[in-house]
């Protein structure tokens, strides 16, 4: 049984993975009955009647007939489930406690549907992709509930990344370690850390997971062919997303716009910073870390960035459905990133960053699944920064010429004549000499319009190769 105490942290905690609070029992109970068979079908978990959504202990009575409702409607849930129902005094206030164990016999159903957490919620699964990665799933157990044995919880945690979780998720630094681990269910029954915690919260997770890190690798050009950063990135999780949000940041153009005279200064990255932290937790919270053979990567060249982590679309979620529904791989890993505010409502975050690319007159992103998960995003185009790589190579009547498409695609050879000062003749010679080194091209014929191909020089000789 928990305690006043407990009850407490759990509601400083707020809703989670393993928590769920209602401030008063349903009309309907089978509302509660639904949360218990989700509980039952992850790792557990504890519903607290009495419990408001703003995390306030409110207090809330339950007398005999209602908690025989309750216990009529658990014995709905096929195979049988034992949970604890009990109340508790906080501070004079009644709180009603349902413990609900993680079942040894997945998948748990009521009235003949399947109900599994997500993050902070629940939810019905009803189609059958859905039903068959479940039961997939249950099978084999999702990694991160998995107990890693072998990790020493008194010397293996890193302490100041634990602690700034604690301040992340509104979690008084005065609350003991081994409460929080409690509360958030990161242990098993036999008190051995699960995998998700490790990665979490382990000191050097990679002592037991190898392949649990970041490689950020930067390229000169488009291609694969010349590296000139290449970095590993271990440790927990959200270090792992910290030093590669540094990497990106040293890597990429970032300006700084203040706010009047005295105003506060605001990074403008070239693409939205946000749209990186997106990408980077979708990478670590729901790769498939069965897959030993492959790291989560960050790939910079000076066309895009290509954020890749191992396993493609569950099975759960069709491609037409991208974006608009997701299934967890590793619900406990997403249910603590959950609570440091680092995602949102599951699936959301790919509609955030199509969203903030679009906003910032950018290239939508590019994703595939085959294997790998991939999401592309495309740079901006440098003019000046790809010109002045040109200008030892270039006359200045072609410099010009390039300026001018650059402001105008649409520009005719007229137009070029008379604001060079030169002859359509010339104009049309010196067109003929950049498209040869393909740097312009043309889209149509009459009505049509100019197109920078970006073209870098290689060497002194102006010979070319892919930019950006």
């Amino acid at each position: 049984m928990i305690t006043d105490k407990d009850i407490k942290s759990i509601a400083a905690s707020g809703e989670g993975y393993n928590a769920e609070f209602k401030v008063r029992l349903p009309k309907k109970i089978k509302e509660v009955t639904e949360e218990i068979c989700a509980f039952a079908n992850a790792s557990g978990g504890t519903l607290l009647i009495g419990v408001d959504d703003d995390n306030v202990i409110q207090g809330c009575t339950i007398d005999n007939a209602k908690r025989s409702a309750i216990q009529n409607s658990i014995r709905e849930i096929k195979p049988a489930l034992n949970c604890e129902i009990y109340s508790v005094d906080v501070d004079g206030k009644e709180i009603w406690v349902i413990e609900v164990p993680s079942g040894t016999q997945k998948p748990y159903a009521l009235s003949g549907a399947i109900y599994v957490r997500i993050g902070p919620n629940s939810q019905k699964v009803t189609e059958i992709e859905e039903m068959r990665d479940f039961f997939q799933q249950a099978d084999r157990i999702y990694f991160d509930e998995t107990p890693c044995p072998a990790f020493d919880i008194a010397t293996g945690i890193h302490a100041e990344n634990l602690k700034e979780f604690k301040a992340e998720a509104n979690l008084s630094s005065a609350v003991p370690n081994e409460q929080i681990f409690k509360n958030l269910k990161l242990q098993d029954q036999k008190n051995a850390f699960k995998n998700g915690a490790v990665l979490f919260f382990g000191k050097e997770p990679q002592q037991y997971i190898d392949t649990a890190l970041i490689r950020c690798v930067a390229f000169d050009g488009k291609d694969k062919r010349y590296i000139v950063d290449d970095k590993k990135f271990t440790g927990p999780l959200y270090v792992q997303y910290k030093d590669a949000i540094q990497w990106l940041k040293n890597k990429l153009d970032v300006r700084y716009e203040i706010e009047g005279s005295t105003g506060p200064r605001e990074e403008v990255w070239e693409i939205p910073q946000t749209v990186f932290k997106e990408a980077i937790v979708n990478a670590l919270a729901h790769r498939d870390y069965y897959d030993r053979g492959a790291t989560i990567t960050i790939e910079l060249f000076d066309d895009r960035v290509e954020i890749a982590n191992p396993g493609g679309l569950v099975s759960a979620v069709s491609s037409k459905d991208f974006g608009k529904r997701s299934h967890s791989r590793n619900p406990l890993v997403f249910g603590l990133f959950a609570r440091m505010r680092m995602v949102e409502q599951i699936g959301s975050g790919i509609g955030r960053i199509k969203d903030l690319m679009k906003e910032n007159d950018l290239q939508p992103p590019h994703f595939s699944f085959d294997g790998m998960f991939t999401v592309t995003l495309t740079r901006p185009f440098d003019f000046e920064k790809w010109i002045a790589r040109w200008e030892k190579h270039l006359t200045d009547n072609r410099l010009e010429i390039l300026r001018a498409v650059n402001e105008n695609s649409k520009v005719t050879i007229g137009e070029l004549a008379s604001k060079i000062g030169i002859s359509d003749t010339a104009i049309g010679k010196n067109i003929d000499v950049l498209k040869e080194l393909g740097l312009l091209d043309r889209e149509g014929t009459k009505g049509g319009n100019w197109k920078l191909l970006h073209i870098l020089p290689e060497n002194d000789d102006g010979v070319g190769k892919s930019g950006w």
